[in-house]
């Protein structure tokens, strides 16, 4: 059970900072306000066409045209779990159980610039492709809870053995009579028999993958042009946590692992990762009429994250000598309390130590845990090894818009986008748990010219994961939302505008259950329930000269 306590320690921390931003898996589409008060800007004729629609941003004017932008974005991502051996927290002994994590990023920066002359136009974007804040768990997750509890039955099952043969050794009449039991391991100054536990942890993640792109449009008529650009990215994250004073009953975990240091037993993540990809793009756009009609192909980005890392684990590879230490104490002044002298005491305390840990029953109940430790451990390690190159793929994406102004001041766009998931490689490729078909986007978006000052907007896009349930996990989660935006822009001179924007997504729930054998016969229902909550508030100006 050691080690499925550190698996889930080690993982929590590494998930806890997707992305706050609009888009698939690990892309980010709102990098200019210009979505973030209409949504759907696929098929629009603007600076924010650098990253919406590049193809058609040759159709501007001719000039330099320059957007800058910032964001804010508030996320809480919510929890609910049902177990019932969250009830044996000391600390928290309540089930169903929230678990939330903050994320909240303040500064978000984002700038488009184009050059138009004739029929060409240069272009470059910098902004947040991909994850983009910081998210921190103050009180761990259910998942991280759930094995510490189920830590704590092995525990108790482990020492309930230790006792069972001690007793069997040292107490005359005992099986036979199960009145007899005097518990060591098992009483209430040490592990206890009721799987009680308490612990601290704390979790934070940071993860911020940085675009730069370069590109060209070429307008071929009057009415449809191409582009062809790149872009490389410069992915940075960090993860750190821990979990400390871990207590089973009123014994302290480090007192059998290494007695000599009270913090052998505490588990600490701190690792940073860093990658470069480079994501090839092709782009299209035909007006005709009142209508324009758009299209972009995004190549899959191949991220190879390198680690930095200096962990601090614990070893379960000294459980014996140490429990043959404790044992070894309370049996010398049992002996003792019977009269014999201190050294004879300690001679037999020695020998009953060694008949306990050498019976069958104890030997395969440590065995069994130090194999599913070595196992574990490599697994909860192998991601974040130090110097090891992590899998992290952006996927390809198709987006696809379709434009139209019925009136000179009113106009209506629909788009669509398609994120290849299922393909983008990731750890353990655990991208192929998800639904083949990768994630889907819809939206919408209108934008009026109130007046030759003011121009107001809003739209809708709905988000729609491949999820499988399999793919749920508290340390790693998105739900499938509807997003809707709202803003403005105030046209200060003709070459100069500001523009400001909300936004607000509305989170499905996802439930998952399981069910959890701890030994035969005895098995629990641990229930899951996923969502969100985010926010975002956005301003900038288009400037062109």
């Amino acid at each position: 059970m050691v080690n499925k306590f550190k698996t889930v320690c080690l993982t929590a921390a590494i998930a806890s900072s997707s992305a706050t931003f609009a888009g698939g898996l690990l892309t980010n589409t709102n990098q200019h306000v210009a979505f973030n008060r209409m949504m759907s800007r696929e098929a629009s004729i603007g600076i924010d066409g650098v990253y919406y629609n590049p193809a058609g941003v040759v159709f501007m004017g001719e000039g330099n045209h320059l957007a800058i932008n910032w964001q804010l974005a508030y996320q809480t991502r919510t929890i609910k779990n049902d177990y019932k051996l969250f009830t044996n927290n000391v600390n928290n002994p309540t089930t169903p159980r929230d678990f939330k994590g903050k994320a909240f990023a303040p500064v978000i920066p984002s700038f488009q610039y184009a050059y138009n002359k004739g029929r060409w136009s240069l272009q470059g974007n910098f902004a947040l492709t991909g994850g983009g804040g910081k998210c921190t768990f103050d009180n761990g997750l259910g998942s991280f809870e759930k094995i510490v509890g189920e830590t704590a039955m092995g525990a108790i099952g482990l020492a309930g053995a230790i006792d069972h043969v001690a007793n069997t050794i040292l107490v005359p009449g005992y099986p036979q009579d199960p009145t007899k039991f005097k518990p060591m391991f098992t009483s209430d100054k040490a592990f206890g028999s009721k799987g009680a536990y308490s612990f601290n942890s704390y979790m934070h993640g940071r993860q911020y993958y940085f675009g730069l792109s370069a590109g060209a449009a070429y307008k071929v008529s009057d009415n449809f042009s191409v582009y062809a650009g790149l872009r490389g990215i410069y992915a940075t994250c960090n993860y750190y946590g821990y979990v400390e004073n871990i207590k089973v009953g009123n014994m302290p975990l480090y007192q059998v692992l290494d007695p000599s240091k009270e913090n052998s037993a505490n588990i600490e993540l701190s690792c940073d990762q860093s990658g470069i990809g480079f994501t090839p793009m092709l782009a299209v756009d035909y007006k005709t009429g009142r209508w324009n009609f758009s299209a972009k192909y995004e190549f899959k980005t191949r991220m190879r994250l390198k680690n930095k890392s200096v962990n601090k684990l614990p070893s379960i590879g000294n459980l014996d000598d140490n429990l043959k230490n404790q044992m070894n104490k309370l049996f010398t002044g049992t002996f003792m309390a019977a009269g014999m002298p201190q050294e004879q005491a300690m001679i037999k305390a020695e020998q009953t130590s060694n008949k306990v840990l050498e019976d069958p029953t104890v030997v395969a109940t440590t065995a069994g845990l130090k194999q599913q430790f070595d196992s574990k451990i490599n697994e909860a390690l192998g991601e974040y090894a130090d110097g090891k190159k992590i899998a992290g793929d952006i996927p390809s994406l198709l987006t696809v818009g379709v434009g139209y102004s019925p009136i000179d001041e009113l106009r209506i766009n629909v788009g669509f986008h398609w994120f290849d998931d299922y393909n983008a490689t990731s750890y353990n490729n655990r991208n192929k748990l998800l639904k083949k078909r990768g994630t889907l986007e819809f939206n919408a978006g209108v934008e009026y010219d109130v007046t030759k000052k003011i121009t107001v907007s809003t739209g809708w896009q709905n988000t729609n994961y491949g999820l499988t349930d399999k793919y749920m996990d508290d340390k790693s989660f998105v739900v499938g939302s509807n997003s809707v935006g709202l803003g403005g822009v105030y046209h200060i001179t003709k070459k100069l505008d500001f523009s400001v924007a909300y936004f607000h997504t509305f989170y499905n729930h996802v439930k998952t259950s399981e069910t959890v054998t701890l030994a035969p016969g005895k098995s629990y229902t641990y229930n899951s329930d996923y969502t969100r909550n985010n926010n975002a508030f956005a301003a900038g100006v288009n400037i062109t000269f």
